[in-house]
């Protein structure tokens, strides 16, 4: 099984980022409509920005709104490298100052001696997701599933019932914590939002047969019981 992709190509990262905050917002909508609270999972790096500053702007009730990150590296938000950083100041921002916002990071020296604190915390997260936006690397990670990472089984087991695991790779830098592959397919809707020509060239090597291990982004595209929702632009 290889998978399956529905592409939706935009002309660049503006209109990209304008579709996927219209996504976004109608699925945070709809979950809102039917349970009252919704949930949020984004990714972090570079391409996401102008993503965030769009649906900061969108009419939702953000009070009823958790945001939180599919995975981070293991530093505090007073470093570059920190997703929570990167989120509160282009996402939480003018009408999304409203929403809740859970970091996946906590004082401890390790993700392993912060995990209890951080899933304690994400009680107040309502799952599972009602929507989840994934980015992926050139060597085909998403979330923190890095390929052969340590962690790496313990995050795309599909029986799994853990929520977040950490992982540590060499590509990744700093130890992570990352949900899941059974919470991140559990959302509502899954969004993976790619840029370049060089992106979607990995992502058709992806669809290609190979092990999961080689590229990880492989256990959502084989997992989803539907096509993957991508988002692309040149």
């Amino acid at each position: 099984m290889t998978g399956a992709v529905a592409l939706s190509a935009f002309p660049d990262s503006d209109a990209l980022a304008r579709a996927l905050a219209a996504h976004v917002a109608e699925a945070l909508r709809a979950r809102c409509a039917r349970d009252g609270l919704a949930s949020l999972a984004v990714s972090g790096g570079r391409t996401p920005t102008r993503f965030f500053e769009m649906l900061s702007g969108a009419p939702l009730p953000w009070d009823r709104i958790t945001v939180t990150l599919v995975d981070e590296r293991w530093v505090p938000e007073t470093s570059p490298r920190s997703n929570g950083a990167l989120v509160r100041r282009h996402l939480m921002q003018g009408p999304a100052a409203a929403a809740h916002f859970v970091p996946l990071h906590t004082g401890a020296d390790t993700p392993e001696a912060g995990l209890a604190d951080l899933l304690q915390t994400m009680r107040r997260l309502p799952l599972p997701l009602a929507c989840v936006v994934l980015g992926m690397g050139d060597d085909g990670h998403t979330a923190s599933f890095f390929p052969h990472g340590a962690g790496l089984d313990d995050a795309i087991r599909p029986d799994t019932t853990a929520l977040l695991v950490p992982v540590r790779a060499e590509a990744a830098g700093e130890p992570r914590i990352t949900f899941t592959l059974p919470a991140i397919l559990a959302a509502d809707r899954v969004f993976l939002h790619i840029e370049g020509a060089g992106k979607r060239a990995v992502l058709a090597g992806a669809l290609a047969e190979g092990p999961v291990e080689d590229m990880p982004i492989r256990a959502v595209l084989r997992a989803l019981p539907h096509a993957l929702d991508v988002m692309w632009c040149p």
